[in-house]
C-alpha cells in the first residue's frame, strides 16, 4: 500500500473511531439553524428598513445572521479540534488499541500525520461545507418568508455579498488552521506523552508561567504571547476594520501581510517539531 493510500485510510479510520468530529458541528449547526429560522419572523421589518440605510450599512445588517451562524459553527469545529488532539494519541494507549494498530503495516509517521490532518484539514473543510449548507437553507427560508409577506426577495439577495462571503470564510479557516498549527502540534505531543489528565498537562504550564510572571515581575509577556497565538490570525490576515464588522468584501483580506508575519513561520516550525516529537513518542510509548 502506498503512503498516500495509507494516509487516506488512516484518516478514514479517525473519522470512524471519533464520530464526534462531525456529529458535534452538525448538532451545533442544527441548533443554530433552528434559532436563526425562528428569527426570520423579524425579517420582513428588516427588509423594509433596508432602502433607508446607506449601502455599507445595508450589507452589514443583511449579513449579520449569516456571519453569526458561521462563527458559531466554526467555533464548534475549533473546540472539537482541541479535544480531539488531546485524546488522539492518549486514547489509543489507554484502550490498548495501539497494540493492534502497531501490528498493521502503517508507519508511526503516517498515523500521526493522519491525526494532525483532522484539525488542520478535515475539520476546517467540513466546517466550511456545513456553514455553506446552513446559510443556503437560511437564504431559501428567508426568501420564502418574504414571498409570504408579499415582499420581493431580490431586495435581500441584491444586498448580500453571496460570492465574497464564502471566499472570506474559506480564507479565514485556512489562515486560522495554519496559525493554530503549533497549538494542535503541542496538544498532540501532550496526548502522546501524558498518561492521564491531558487537558491539565497541556494548559497548566502556560497558566503557571502566567501566574509566576505576574506575581514575580508584574509583567504581561506570557499573556501577550497567548493573546497573539489565539487572536493573531485575525489581526494579521485581515484589515483592521474586519475586527469590528462582518467580513463582506475581498478587500478586507490581507494575505500578503499574513504571509509576511514572522509569528506564522515560527509557529509552523514549532508545529513541525511538536509533530515530529509526537511521532517519536508513539514509536516508543507503551499502552497505559
Amino acid at each position: 500500500m502506498s503512503a498516500r493510500a495509507s494516509l487516506y485510510w488512516s484518516v478514514r479510520r479517525e473519522l470512524w473511531e471519533n464520530r464526534f468530529i462531525y456529529i458535534v458541528p452538525l448538532v451545533v449547526a442544527a441548533l443554530a439553524l433552528v434559532g436563526l429560522l425562528i428569527s426570520t419572523a423579524h425579517l420582513p421589518g428588516l427588509v423594509r428598513r433596508l432602502p433607508g440605510l446607506d449601502p455599507a450599512k445595508q450589507v452589514i445588517v443583511a449579513v449579520t445572521h449569516y456571519s453569526l451562524a458561521a462563527s458559531v459553527i466554526l467555533l464548534a469545529c475549533w473546540i472539537v479540534a482541541v479535544f480531539y488532539c488531546l485524546d488522539a494519541l492518549n486514547g489509543e494507549r489507554r484502550d490498548r488499541s495501539i497494540l493492534f494498530w502497531k501490528s498493521m503495516p502503517v508507519s508511526d509517521v503516517v498515523t500521526v500525520l493522519s491525526k494532525a490532518s483532522i484539525p488542520l484539514v478535515v475539520l476546517p473543510l467540513f466546517g466550511c461545507v456545513v456553514v455553506l449548507a446552513v446559510q443556503l437553507v437560511m437564504l431559501l427560508a428567508s426568501s420564502g418568508v418574504l414571498l409570504a409577506r408579499d415582499l420581493d426577495p431580490a431586495t435581500l439577495w441584491s444586498v448580500l455579498p453571496l460570492l465574497q462571503m464564502p471566499v472570506g470564510m474559506f480564507y479565514g479557516m485556512a489562515v486560522h488552521a495554519l496559525w493554530f498549527a503549533p497549538v494542535y502540534g503541542w496538544l498532540l505531543l501532550i496526548s502522546g506523552w501524558a498518561r492521564r489528565a491531558t487537558f491539565l498537562w497541556a494548559f497548566l504550564p502556560f497558566f503557571a508561567a502566567f501566574a509566576l510572571e505576574t506575581l514575580a515581575f508584574g509583567t504581561g509577556y506570557v499573556a501577550a504571547f497567548l493573546k497573539e497565538r489565539v487572536a493573531g490570525a485575525m489581526v494579521h490576515a485581515f484589515t483592521p476594520d474586519a475586527m469590528k464588522q462582518p467580513i463582506t468584501q475581498i478587500a478586507q483580506l490581507d494575505p500578503l501581510r499574513y504571509l509576511g508575519t514572522p509569528g506564522l513561520w515560527i509557529g509552523l516550525a514549532f508545529a513541525v517539531a511538536f509533530i515530529a516529537a509526537a511521532v517519536h513518542l508513539r514509536r516508543h510509548r507503551e499502552p497505559i
